[in-house]
């Protein structure tokens, strides 16, 4: 072997030896760079004669044209080892099945609305519906609250641009309201029948929806949900009202051993008034009185302002919070949760 056949054969070794892009650069510089072997073959044939110069220069040319047939072969084994190294690393199962997309579901909140109006429908009562965005007489005068009345602080809440200074535009603070507008449309629908002397068909409706008040903790949020219900004829009364809550919410958490009782309470919106409060007669909440809902006959001055006699007609009206009666009903001690938006959490309900 001689001089040149070595020295391919050294620099294959060379490259051989390379395990990166980085090693093999190294070991090329050692035979074809500025000051390796090659080159430097290659500088010497300047002091060789014409002749030899050229039979030297064709052999040493062989020599390089070798070397870099290995160095080429060495860099694409190392790509084709880096590209098979990156497709183990993110390799595809082909034949795993595909993942298909989750079914959704109904808002545990949604579902107790549902609930609740399924029940009422089934008594009779209509669904109405609101603005969130309320004025002040609606909200509040309306219903037996004037501006300088102290109940007014507890309903702290969010106000809007609209109104004017004396009777800004709010965040409904209770569906209330729709007491008042809902039985204003009822009355000018049989205004008729009561301009000659008729008795106009009840009203018989609930309101649920949206709500707002500057309150936010494990059982209350600045915005929750809350469903008014109202019940005007001229023979209502305060037994109507036990009887029909009473059956509401013993088919709602479908248990007719629930026991219900009635507290003496205030609001300006009825009278009498009274809280409600149930007792479950088994589980973990056995023996407990859980308040629900707030009740009462409907003052005589929002009967009024719906544009009825009060010596005429009569009847009561409640208010429940549904985001409670969800709670209850799946055993959830944070109100937070139903408004975090936790799917773990939500999709327990589906």
């Amino acid at each position: 072997m001689n001089e040149l056949d070595a020295l391919v054969e050294s620099a294959a070794q060379g490259f051989a030896q390379a395990t990166t892009p980085a090693d093999l650069e190294n070991a090329k510089a050692l035979y074809l760079g500025k000051s390796g072997r090659i080159t430097e073959l290659m500088k010497g044939l300047a002091a060789l004669p014409v002749e030899e110069k050229k039979t030297r220069g064709a052999v040493i040319n062989q020599a390089k044209q070798a070397i870099e047939a290995a160095l080429n072969a060495r860099r694409q084994a190392l790509a084709d080892a880096e590209l098979e190294a990156q497709l183990k690393a993110e390799a595809l199962d082909v034949s795993l099945p595909g993942r298909s997309l989750g079914q959704g579901g109904l808002h545990p909140v949604s579902l107790t609305l549902e609930r609740i109006e399924g029940i009422f429908g089934s008594m009779g009562f209509d669904v109405a519906q609101g603005p969130e965005i309320e004025s002040d007489w609606f909200n509040f005068t309306a219903l037996n609250t004037p501006e300088d009345h102290p109940a007014r602080s507890m309903h702290d809440t969010f106000y809007v641009e609209g109104g004017t200074q004396t009777a800004p535009n709010l965040l409904r603070t209770h569906t209330s309201p729709m007491q008042i507008r809902h039985a204003v449309q009822h009355v000018q629908r049989y205004k008729a029948l009561l301009d000659a002397g008729e008795p106009m068909p009840e009203i018989r409706v609930i309101a649920p929806g949206r709500t707002y008040r500057v309150d936010s903790d494990a059982t209350h949020s600045p915005m929750f949900h809350q469903c008014e219900g109202l019940w005007i004829g001229t023979n209502v009364s305060f037994k109507d009202l036990k009887v029909v809550f009473t059956d509401f919410c013993r088919t709602f958490f479908e248990s007719d051993d629930l026991v219900l009782r009635f507290r003496p309470s205030f609001f300006p919106f009825t009278e009498p008034s009274a809280e409600i409060d149930i007792q479950f007669p088994s589980g973990p909440l056995a023996g407990r009185w859980l308040e629900v809902a707030g009740s009462g006959q409907v003052h005589p001055n929002v009967v009024r302002n719906m544009g009825l006699d009060p010596e005429k007609y009569i009847g009561f009206a409640f208010g429940m919070g549904p985001d409670r009666l969800t709670m209850l009903r799946y055993g959830v001690n944070d109100l937070r949760l139903f408004f975090d938006g936790d799917v773990r959490f939500l999709s327990q309900f589906q």
